[in-house]
């Protein structure tokens, strides 16, 4: 059978990527989301609801994907609206494909708050597991809507026999506009705020972050572990970790950052600085660099999520993503993390998203 991809949440940083690479080996690939990209040549779009059954049922009619790869996500108020709403959107999903008997494998993408617990529980470091973390440790005591996602999957694979695969990544780094988790275009943002205004390039988070080890995930690099995973027999009914597979220091990689936007960088000095309160009030100057410089996005909050940034440059521990599970499977993907930020940067600016 012809392989027929699914991507739900194509509009992403995952899915974008992830489309990309599909097409690249020849898979007829379908990207789903509320507004899917019209811009993936090859790519064929499907809108839907994923919390409107009959949305999904209308849209999925004539569509019989053989892999279904979800990298989509909706962010709530509450840890128990996440879950309801999380989980609910992979259940509404499965059950209007499984009618069809056509799926083979199913890859759920989440990440590292399967380990260290969902946003209010982590920024508080209220469980900080040890380091690297491990597929292998057990769920935390703690509701997460990763968990409930999961649990929906392996239901449905009871259900109708197909196989899944889990992907924990960290820090995803790549391109995509209107996302809720972007670190790379924030602090690409951030630091052209910082050359427009003459300020430093000051780190925003915590010391522990600052002189600790971690580690971030290119696009790119789980974009290839999905496609890998969909038909490796060693990655069937198995959950990996991802990432770039190397390991940095912020201390080391923060001046790079700023050489490369030619910005002074200033290093952790004894206080945490949010980009939350740092880029508040800064969305009437990025609209008028937009119009000054002939940017693509004139809306800062379309670019830049510095509340996510503040909570992964903010947590009182070092993170470390230990890959070896998939590397004894067969993946070998490899990519400098400082190359990943440096490659996000000029595609940005070639997208005049950045001046």
């Amino acid at each position: 059978m012809d392989k027929i991809a699914l991507i739900v949440g194509a509009s992403g940083i995952i899915g974008s990527n992830l489309a990309h690479e599909l097409l690249a080996q020849g898979w007829t690939t379908y990207g789903l989301a509320r507004r899917p990209p019209a811009d993936v040549p090859g790519l064929h779009p499907v809108a839907a609801d994923l919390l409107d059954p009959a949305s999904l049922a209308t849209a999925l009619a004539d569509i019989n994907p053989t892999h279904v790869f979800l990298t989509s996500w909706l962010r709530h108020d509450t840890e128990a609206e996440n879950i309801r709403v999380n989980g609910g959107m992979v259940r509404n999903l499965l059950a209007a494909l499984g009618p069809k008997k056509t799926v083979q494998h199913v890859a759920l993408v989440t990440g590292l708050k399967h380990y260290l617990g969902p946003f209010d529980s982590y920024a508080q470091g209220n469980s900080l597991p040890p380091t690297p973390v491990r597929e292998e440790m057990p769920r935390l005591d703690l509701p997460n809507f990763y968990y409930a996602q999961e649990d929906e999957v392996y239901a449905a694979a009871a259900r109708d026999g197909f196989t899944w695969s889990i992907h924990r990544p960290h820090t995803i780094i790549g391109k995509a506009v209107g996302n809720l988790m972007n670190m790379g275009t924030t602090l690409a943002a951030y630091a052209s705020l910082c050359k427009e205004t003459g300020q430093p390039f000051q780190w925003p988070g915590s010391q522990a972050q600052w002189e600790g080890l971690s580690d971030v995930t290119d696009a790119r690099v789980i974009a290839k572990q999905l496609v890998w995973a969909a038909t490796a027999e060693t990655a069937r009914n198995e959950a990996f970790n991802v990432t770039n597979g190397d390991y940095f220091r912020w201390r080391w990689l923060w001046p790079r950052l700023a050489a490369w936007f030619g910005v002074e960088a200033a290093g952790f000095e004894g206080t945490v600085h949010p980009l939350e309160a740092e880029m508040a009030d800064k969305a009437p100057l990025w609209r008028d660099m937009a119009a000054r410089y002939h940017l693509a996005e004139a809306d800062l909050s379309r670019l830049a999520s510095p509340w996510h940034t503040d909570l992964d440059l903010g947590r009182p521990i070092e993170v470390m993503t230990d890959t070896s599970k998939s590397r004894q499977a067969g993946f070998h993907v490899y990519q400098r993390s400082d190359e990943s930020f440096f490659d996000l940067f000029a595609q940005l600016r070639a997208d005049r998203l950045i001046p």
